[in-house]
């Protein structure tokens, strides 16, 4: 077995995630750490035993020789960072979101071409076990046609949240409840459902004082012909993360809040389907994964180990920032956009909300 050494930038909240999932694997050691504020990141080593703590990732990168690099910091600093690891020839996982537009998203794909390394973004529902049995089911068309789906992310956040300084506008945390929050559904509901053809979407701000949206709605149509109704909130009390595929032969309903397991996978159909009899084999899980980072961290190290490009590198990634940008291009200009219509030249492509306000 070869053993990899792992280091984490950004020491705030999510990093105790990205702790916990690299120690469920025997194959890497996080060495280091890194954060501009001293004390943080000497409490951070400390609190979870980690060797070596820097302010610099300049210095980080040339000391500890890093295989593969966490970058956990506000988001205007995943891309530039992202390139950074990646021409030390580390590989990285970067938390959502992974860049501030689709030139930045560009940018990071040309360093993948360049340095042979691959940043992967984090979109850990698609790491679950229930979600590849479902993707294996459609992609064998074992279920039919793709129909009609939703997908639903209806959270709660409050105004000490948006305290925090980077949040709530667009030039640090990128986006609102669309970019932050409702990417993780989307990503895995698009990944199955897609691709995606052209959305019509709305944003609005109607419960915060900010410059992201807190509340987005949006009618998707997929090549396949099917379509979709996406909602994204951060003003839902009670919440939820829902989404509901209709094929032909089964409906299958995934229903949980933050993270899922195969308990809240649910496929049904209707009486006298003539594919009623396979229910029970589609209902058959693999072994139970939940959607956390450790399942993610496995399979990037396996593409390590292997030099194979993760599922949420490349275009991998590029798919669901491209949605995102698109459905706020629609929301912001009252149109509809074609997938593949945002290109250099165009102010989406520059920016996440092409220079315009809510």
């Amino acid at each position: 077995m070869r053993h990899y050494r792992a280091a984490i930038i950004g020491t705030g909240g999510i990093a105790s995630a990205h702790v916990e999932a690299l120690n469920h694997d025997p194959r890497v050691r996080l060495v280091a750490a890194v954060d501009i504020r001293q004390d943080a990141v000497q409490a951070f080593c400390e609190t979870h035993n980690v060797p070596a703590s820097y302010t610099s990732v300049s210095d980080m990168l040339k000391n500890e020789t890093p295989d593969l690099v966490h970058i956990c910091t506000p988001p205007h600093l995943h891309a530039e960072l992202s390139i950074q690891c990646m021409e030390a020839n580390a590989w990285v996982i970067c938390e959502k979101p992974l860049a501030a537009s689709l030139k930045e998203v560009d940018s990071i794909l040309d360093a993948e071409t360049r340095t042979g390394a691959f940043t992967s973004s984090v979109y850990q529902w698609r790491f679950g076990a229930g979600a590849p049995h479902l993707k294996q089911l459609i992609d064998s068309n074992q279920l039919g046609k793709r129909l009609l789906g939703i997908c639903q992310t209806t959270w709660y956040r409050d105004d000490a949240y948006y305290a925090v300084p980077w949040r709530g506008n667009w030039d640090t945390e990128l986006g609102g409840c669309s970019m932050g929050h409702g990417i993780h559904a989307m990503d895995l509901f698009l990944w199955l459902y897609g691709p995606w053809a052209e959305v019509d979407a709305r944003i609005d701000h109607v419960n915060h004082t900010i410059e992201v949206e807190d509340v987005s709605l949006a009618i998707v149509k997929f090549e396949n012909g099917a379509y979709g109704n996406i909602i994204n909130s951060v003003v839902s009390p009670r919440q939820e993360s829902y989404i509901r595929m209709d094929f032909q032969h089964a409906t299958v309903e995934l229903k949980h809040l933050y993270a899922y397991q195969n308990n809240h996978w649910t496929y049904s159909s209707y009486e006298n389907n003539p594919e009623q009899s396979n229910l029970a084999l589609w209902r058959q899980l693999p072994e139970d994964v939940p959607s956390l980072h450790a399942g993610q961290v496995r399979h990037v190290l396996d593409c390590l180990e292997n030099n194979t490009r993760p599922l949420t590198s490349g275009e991998g990634a590029r798919m669901t920032l491209e949605f995102v940008t698109s459905l706020y291009k629609s929301a912001l200009t009252g149109s509809r956009v074609a997938r593949g219509s945002i290109v250099a030249g165009d102010a989406f492509y520059e920016r996440m909300n092409g220079g315009l306000s809510i």
